[in-house]
């Protein structure tokens, strides 16, 4: 079967919540980084593009109607080149990488953008229609984060914990105290600030610029959500579940906007448009869990993919795990062997400093994975996250 290489990756930086970003329209973010794409790949026949696949979770705004084809028009792209929006919640923008891969090695596709994009500044909220004839009873719901619309069988049989509780679950039963939750938050401040301060984050940001009427266009190029603070300061916070829990703001990941896109061909496809292959797709593994302990899913998706492609654990030179919450990621690592503060992990940061856009974190997880295995002369790379209503997602790749 054709093999699937990541060609060239690129992302917007991360905006928090209500900052820098909150202006921009997610079908208009999404297409930041696709004209980066045409811009950086001048000798790429544009038209040949089988499909864009981006990642988005909330789709009830100005992102619904499909964002990926919106976005692929608002580009500037051939009204000819296709686009599908995938929805697998934190897990979208990794799971369009993955199916993208999985259809140039079927032979069913040879050139593919793939990424994700989330705007949750500008999540809507949504009200559903009356249940019956003269029904006052509507319910505004806010799409931003989380259970909207809950389905009452659904929660008797599941539940429908919020996503702190759900962290708070998997601290009680992995053993995860709220002093290396906290330790480990500190641990991913530090590290961004690190790689922004160095340079190594601009590598692969393309900035976005906005007009002004009246005034000069305004320019972010760096991550917005980063922030300075100090273990005595997280131990200061506010548990956000219970008074006696360990989940706080400063421990967990933030309510951002972003969007990022990849470019992957087959090797034909690669040198008939002047592309330089930097990563195999060695494959993508998803697995199961009970909702109410969803941050744990990464863990056995890590271990089917490691079965699937024959690549251990130890083997690997670069670790991204999203960090939804701290709580989370630590148990996860544990469970795998891995200690928390292995320096193959997240070594520029997680999503605890850089944010969480939802659908655009996975693209974000694997187009930082290849970089830095590039960096540093590495071989092996896995990106792996949780996903809400239990699930896990987990992918590997290998530097060329």
């Amino acid at each position: 079967m054709p093999e699937a290489f990541l060609c060239d990756a690129v992302r917007t930086p991360i905006g928090k919540l209500n900052g820098a970003l909150a202006g921009v329209r997610a079908d208009d973010l999404a297409a930041v980084p696709l004209r980066a794409l045409v811009e950086r790949n001048p000798t790429v026949d544009w038209a040949s593009v089988d499909d864009v696949l981006l990642g988005c979770a909330n789709q009830a705004g100005e992102d619904n109607r499909n964002v990926a084809r919106m976005a692929v028009l608002l580009a500037g792209l051939p009204e000819t080149v296709p686009g599908v929006t995938v929805n697998r919640l934190c897990g979208s923008g990794l799971n369009a990488l993955g199916m993208a891969a999985q259809a140039i090695r079927c032979g069913d596709a040879a050139l593919v953008v793939a990424g994700g994009v989330e705007s949750m500044t500008r999540a809507p909220y949504v009200m559903g229609k009356a249940a019956g004839a003269f029904d006052r009873a509507q319910q505004l719901e806010d799409t931003t984060l989380g259970w909207r619309f809950v389905n009452p069988a659904m929660r008797a049989a599941y539940g429908v914990d919020t996503m702190p509780q759900t962290a708070e679950h998997v601290a009680e039963r992995w053993g995860v105290s709220r002093a290396e939750q906290d330790a480990f938050a500190l641990a991913s401040q530090e590290k961004a600030a690190a790689a922004i301060a160095s340079g190594r984050l601009a590598a692969e940001i393309v900035p976005v610029t906005m007009a002004r009427r009246g005034a000069e266009p305004v320019v972010v190029a760096v991550d917005e959500h980063p922030r300075a603070t100090s273990l005595a300061a997280l131990a200061r916070l506010t548990p956000v579940v219970r008074a006696d829990g360990t989940v706080t703001a400063g421990n967990a990941s933030g309510l951002n906007d972003g969007a990022a896109a990849m470019l992957v061909a087959s090797e034909t496809a690669a040198a008939r448009h002047g592309l330089r292959p930097r990563a195999r797709v060695l494959g993508l593994a998803l697995s199961g869990i009970a909702p109410r302990i969803m941050g744990a899913g990464p863990i056995e998706a890590a271990r089917k993919l490691c079965r699937l492609t024959g690549v251990g654990l130890d083997r690997l030179d670069v670790i991204e795990l999203n960090e939804a919450f701290a709580a989370q990621a630590i148990a996860t690592l544990r469970d795998l062997g891995i200690a928390p503060d292995d320096p193959r992990v997240n070594r520029n940061g997680g999503a605890i400093a850089l944010g969480h856009p939802l659908g655009m974190s996975g693209a974000r997880l694997a187009l930082t994975a290849a970089e830095e295995l590039h960096r540093i002369g590495g071989r092996y790379a896995m990106a792996f996250m949780c996903i809400g209503v239990g699930q896990g997602i987990a992918l590997m790749l290998e530097r060329v």
